[in-house]
């Protein structure tokens, strides 16, 4: 994907983050036991946490910085946030056990994503050398 597509992804994950946490502080009072409660924050939380570093994703491609390491992070940390995020809150709702063992396979790509992001930011940009 292109910069500004990366963009208009974090964009999108850190909109639907605050739409979760607001449904979760207002919509959800009487719904879900305080554990629910508690795993349903903890994904609105992480998606949150995650969508900037979706935007600097994007704002390194528009900078011109391409390659695997690149792709590796954005990808990594939007699988990451769908999965770990995701079985969060189907977890919350369900209650059905198996999406608490799905959920560090999504935690092991955003570490990956993170990890990625370091080695492209590390890397001096196509128009500059380090020094």
């Amino acid at each position: 994907m292109n910069g500004m597509t990366w963009i208009r992804v974090g964009a999108v994950v850190g909109g639907l983050g605050v739409v979760a946490g607001a449904f979760g502080a207002h919509g959800l009072e009487g719904t879900l036991d305080s554990k629910g409660f508690e795993l349903f924050e903890t994904a609105a939380r992480y998606q949150m946490y995650h969508a900037p570093a979706l935007l600097a994703v994007g704002l390194l491609a528009m900078t011109g910085r391409r390659g695997v390491a690149l792709n590796l992070a954005g990808w990594s940390l939007l699988i990451g946030v769908l999965i770990f995020s995701g079985s969060l809150y189907g977890l919350a709702f369900t209650r059905i056990s198996m999406l608490g063992m799905v959920a560090p396979v999504g935690g092991l790509a955003l570490i990956i994503g993170w990890f990625a992001l370091a080695v492209v930011g590390g890397r001096p940009g196509p128009d500059r050398q380090e020094g």
